[in-house]
């Protein structure tokens, strides 16, 4: 249940957190992963096969072990934010947006009235009204739940500064990859006009009142963009998995 969205507070305290982009359909392994000190896992049901009941299982195990559970949704429609919510996430990424009016979709989606449109029913997220009354949670949802925006496109990356501008979203988030692609050098991060883009993006960002998220594969990527501004960071179970596989038995095989 959403009693209070630790990963926010931290960051509304200027904080940096750090998450874990999560797929497998597998709560024990989520409940593991979990115990390592993530201040998130973003379970992932953009690219991968995650729907509304693995959410809501994989947020329980987030939340014996206090880490927050987020959902990155397939994609921005008001039917699939509310399911992602209404399970147990206390947050939405929400990919490919690629104009403020979009940004104010999301928002809307997420959040009950005044603020929002979101459907209104008793929902695992407020304890299905066993805890408090359904006006009351609708105020503390409103409040608790954080809205996470990608920028992976060249129109997202030219319309930032607007994106600003839209109230109520927590973290403008950068995809390298899908960025290097949109500007047409795909998986090439490095490539000064990827980097260009980015740099103009986090000025953008960091000048507002908006946290700068990005995702940082690395610790030494995570801390050059810490030093840029950026304070919400994640990286990806299985490369994290693929580094540590590949150390050991480069290490055990000579």
């Amino acid at each position: 249940m959403l009693v209070e969205n630790t990963t926010k507070r931290k960051l509304q305290q200027g904080e940096a957190v750090y998450g874990c982009f999560f797929r497998p359909a597998a709560p024990t392994l989520a409940e593991f992963v979990a115990l390592q000190g993530w201040d998130f896992l973003v379970l992932d049901g953009e690219h991968g096969s995650l729907g509304a009941r693995d959410i809501e299982d994989l947020a329980r195990a987030c939340e014996l072990n206090g880490v927050t559970p987020i959902a990155r949704v397939t994609t921005n429609e008001p039917s699939t934010i509310l399911r992602y919510l209404d399970a147990g996430a206390h947050g939405i990424h929400v990919p490919w947006v690629n104009t403020a009016a979009e940004v104010e979709k999301a928002v809307t989606a997420a959040k009950y009235g005044p603020r929002g449109q979101r459907g209104f029913a008793g929902s695992r997220q407020g304890g299905w009204g066993n805890t408090e009354s359904l006006a009351d949670f609708t105020v503390r949802a409103n409040r608790e739940t954080m809205v996470v925006i990608h920028i992976e496109t060249v129109q997202a990356a030219a319309a930032v500064e607007e994106y600003t501008a839209v109230e109520d979203v927590d973290v403008l988030f950068i995809g390298p990859a899908d960025l290097s692609h949109s500007l047409g050098h795909p998986g090439n991060v490095s490539h000064p006009d990827v980097q260009r883009v980015m740099e103009q993006v986090a000025e953008v960002v960091v000048a507002s009142d908006k946290t700068l998220g990005i995702f940082a594969g690395s610790p030494a990527f995570a801390a050059e963009w810490y030093e840029r501004g950026a304070r919400y960071f994640t990286a990806g179970f299985e490369g994290l998995i693929k580094q540590g596989m590949q150390t050991y038995l480069t290490a055990v095989r000579g």
